[in-house]
Order: structure tokens, then C-alpha cells, then sequence
């Protein structure tokens, strides 16, 4: 009886063009903590590891949101981590099916107030009084508008915290993973609550140039795949919350 011996054939080496999202520590953080260097640098880092031979080249470069998002309109970034999805992103490139994370929607109060506010009508009425604090650039807003919850636009989520502090503001809106790790940073814990209510929940995707080829696709998905499967997209998300 004949053996034959059929070996694998190696994966491609391939490199794809990235950035990281400059002022987003919780996605990348900025001074390279080894145990901690940002979630989404944490998953792209997992990819490599599931998907030998994939690399990731770019990662010097430090980008707002608004250059991350022309990038990938106009094809010069292959793949990005992480982006939620919405209807005009979605017309300019394309998202892997796995989700990576999932964001949460929730209020920031001083400690002493003493009022829930659990749903968006509470919310849109609470600011009539003083407008809800949500950081600029963000679709979060057209979200609250949408309720009518009247706003305020503020240029980071840590002067939000600081015109809260200093009562300017009663609330704040915004995503629960960011909002832990600003208030942890300034050192209001102990002054600041988080609500109990959680008013939406939205996952956070891979972004792909619209024109990025099948087959790459298929070999970032498979691995997304792997690492969800495996519970390492679980864990990564929960060491940041």
C-alpha cells in the first residue's frame, strides 16, 4: 500500500497598509505599553498571529478619525481596526462580518446625582435643563438629535469629564469602554458615576478598501473567525473594560 505525504502549502506572504487612530487610547494607545497597548492594536497583533505570513505595515503613522476614514475612501489603507458600521461608511468600503467588540452607549453623572435616567426620553428631557455633554465628531450625536436630546459638542471626552466636574454640564453621553478609561485616567472615580441604563449597543468591525481582493478578504475573515471561535476576541474586549 502506497503512503503519500501531502503537506500544506505555506501561506502567502502578504503585507497590508494600516494605520492607528490618533486620539483613541483605548483602541491605540500612544505610549506602547507592552501589556496594554490598545485594543484594536491587540486584535491586529491576534490576526498576525492566526494568519502566518499576514502583516500589517503602516503602524507608525498616527491619524485622526476623519484622514482614517479619506484613507480607506480613497484606497490608500487596506484594512483598518476598528470602525463601527453606518449606512455612508458602508458605501465607501466594505466591513468583515465578524464582529471585534461591542461598544456601549451610556451616561456619565457626577456622584452626588441622585437621578436614573434610563431611557432617551428621560435623557431629552433632563436636558432641557443643561445640555448633555457628547464629544464632537462622533455619530453619536446625530443618534441623541434623532431623539431629541438637546446637546452640547465638546472636543474630547476628557473635557467633557472636566465641564462635568466643574458643573457646567449634569451629564454626558458617549461609548462605555472610553468613558471608563477617561475617567480612570483624570482620577474622578471617585466623583463620577456611570448610569445603569445602557441606551444602544453597537459592534465594532474590521474596514476593508472597497477594491481589496477577494481572496484577502477571505483570509482576514477566516481568521477573525479563529479568534472568535476561540474566545481571544472575548478576552482582548474584556481586558479593556
Amino acid at each position: 500500500m502506497t503512503a503519500f505525504l501531502c503537506l500544506a502549502a505555506p501561506a502567502q506572504e502578504m503585507s497590508l497598509r494600516t494605520v492607528q487612530q490618533a486620539g483613541a487610547a483605548v483602541k491605540y494607545d500612544p505610549t506602547g505599553r507592552p501589556h496594554k497597548p490598545g485594543l484594536c492594536m491587540e486584535i491586529l497583533r491576534a490576526v498576525e498571529k492566526a494568519e502566518p505570513g499576514l502583516r500589517f505595515t503602516g503602524l507608525a503613522q498616527h491619524v485622526p478619525l476623519k484622514r482614517v476614514e479619506r484613507l480607506l475612501a480613497e484606497g490608500q489603507v487596506d484594512a483598518f481596526f476598528c470602525l463601527l458600521k453606518s449606512p455612508e461608511r458602508e458605501r465607501q468600503w466594505r466591513y468583515a462580518p465578524v464582529p471585534l467588540y461591542v461598544i456601549r452607549h451610556v451616561v456619565v453623572q457626577r456622584a452626588d446625582d441622585t437621578r436614573h435616567l434610563d431611557t432617551l426620553a428621560e435623557l431629552a428631557t433632563a436636558s432641557r435643563a443643561k445640555r448633555v455633554l457628547v464629544a464632537r465628531g462622533t455619530a453619536i450625536a446625530r443618534h441623541l438629535l434623532a431623539a431629541d436630546v438637546a446637546i452640547a459638542e465638546v472636543g474630547s471626552e476628557r473635557e467633557a469629564l472636566q465641564m462635568l466636574n466643574m458643573g457646567r454640564a449634569d451629564v454626558m453621553y458617549g461609548q462605555d469602554i472610553n468613558l471608563r478609561h477617561h475617567i480612570a485616567d483624570s482620577g474622578l472615580g471617585e466623583r463620577m458615576k456611570i448610569g445603569r441604563a445602557v441606551f444602544q449597543e453597537e459592534p465594532q468591525f474590521l474596514a476593508m478598501r472597497a477594491d481589496l481582493p477577494a481572496a484577502v478578504e477571505e483570509r482576514l475573515t477566516q481568521a477573525l473567525r479563529k479568534l472568535e471561535r476561540d474566545g481571544v476576541l472575548r478576552q482582548i474586549g474584556d481586558k479593556y473594560r
